[in-house]
């Protein structure tokens, strides 16, 4: 019988090894490159870097709108809610005495109902004062039928409630949901700008205008942008004003100067730009809707050359963004959490309108 043997391996030595090394390389290289591992992001520079983190703080702007514009609703539709369920509360307490009296009338009517009318009338001491009497008993029970109608009636009334309350709580819920996917979505894009910042050295953040935003370093940065502070302590924005109205907003807004951008706050000490705009017409007595897209639609349009300190302007085609006009082509706005409440030209972002309010 023939022996098997086993055809010799040729040892891999020189060019022959050498190819099957880089071949083996060119294999793990490639194979790292589609797991996504192993592959160092591009060095972006402080441009880019700042063009990103815009491009972030923009589209955390627009969610932060949303935000407010969901939680607006959810406010509202918790109201509702309350109104639905107080006035339910108070028309089970009416029911309650409804049927209470209802049951003391159906008792007495047992109680005196024992006996046939015809043989209370034959043993009756003083038949015409028992006719009175059964001339009563029908009243009352006409009064008894009365009641059992009204009875039914706030039942449906209180059933109807209900339901309107099952209607606005299922709403709430489904605005609580928008608001925790908003939140996300915000948070998100905010942790990315900060990673891409976090690349950068201090001195590059300076550079392109990206400091901490927060704290003395940030109010500085702010009012360093149009003049020291002790010339904004009468700003003349507020002279040149067209009503007093305006006028209060603007001074508000110059008072809030270096305060921090918080998403979703509308002040005493921290603001997103519609909360910002919000409470220094709310300081002087307007009442203005939330968010930046109902904002534009208050008041009278303006268009550009027509702009007075006080108006509201509105940025970028989404209206994601708002400031208040102060004069000579400045606003003061809460630009996002790299920066405090500043001062700014207009021309700093891309107009979409303005609108005055007063």
């Amino acid at each position: 019988m023939a022996a098997h043997r086993k055809p010799r391996q040729r040892s891999l030595g020189g060019r022959t090894a050498r190819t099957a090394f880089t071949l083996a390389l060119a294999g793990v290289a490639t194979a790292t490159a589609f797991d996504g591992t192993g592959q160092a992001e591009p060095e972006l520079t402080p441009a880019e870097v700042k063009a990103k983190v815009a491009k972030l703080y923009l589209e955390a702007e627009e969610a932060t709108e949303k935000y407010n514009g969901v939680k607006e609703r959810a406010t509202a539709a918790e109201q509702r809610l309350k109104n639905l369920r107080d006035e339910a509360a108070r028309k089970e307490e009416k029911l309650n005495s409804t049927r209470d009296a209802l049951g003391s009338m159906a008792a007495a009517q047992y109680r005196d109902g024992g006996l046939d009318p015809a043989v209370q009338l034959a043993l009756s001491d003083d038949p015409d004062r028992y006719l009175d009497g059964a001339a009563f008993a029908e009243r009352a029970g006409d009064r008894q039928s009365a009641a059992v109608a009204r009875v039914r009636g706030q039942l449906r009334e209180i059933e109807q409630l209900r339901g309107a309350a099952r209607v606005e709580l299922t709403a709430l819920r489904t605005r609580r949901a928008e608001l925790q996917k908003q939140k996300e979505t915000i948070t998100g894009k905010l942790e990315a700008a900060r990673g891409l910042l976090a690349r950068l050295t201090a001195a590059e953040r300076s550079r392109i205008g990206e400091g901490t935003g927060s704290g003395a370093t940030g109010a500085r940065a702010s009012r360093g942008a149009s003049g020291a502070r002790t010339d904004l302590a009468a700003p003349s924005g507020a002279a040149d004003a067209p009503n007093s109205r305006a006028a209060a907003a603007v001074s508000y807004a110059y008072s809030k100067l270096g305060s921090p951008y918080v998403w979703g706050a509308t002040g005493p000490n921290a603001f997103d730009c519609s909360g910002l705009v919000l409470a220094a017409y709310r300081s002087a007595g307007v009442s203005l809707p939330r968010t930046t897209y109902a904002q534009i639609g208050v008041g009278q349009r303006v268009s550009r050359s027509e702009l007075l300190p006080g108006d509201l302007v509105f940025f970028y085609s989404g209206i994601s963004h708002v400031g208040l006009y102060i004069g000579d082509g400045q606003m003061i706005h809460a630009p996002n959490p790299s920066a405090p409440v500043r001062v700014a030209p207009i021309d700093q972002m891309p107009f979409a309108g303005a609108a005055r309010v007063v």
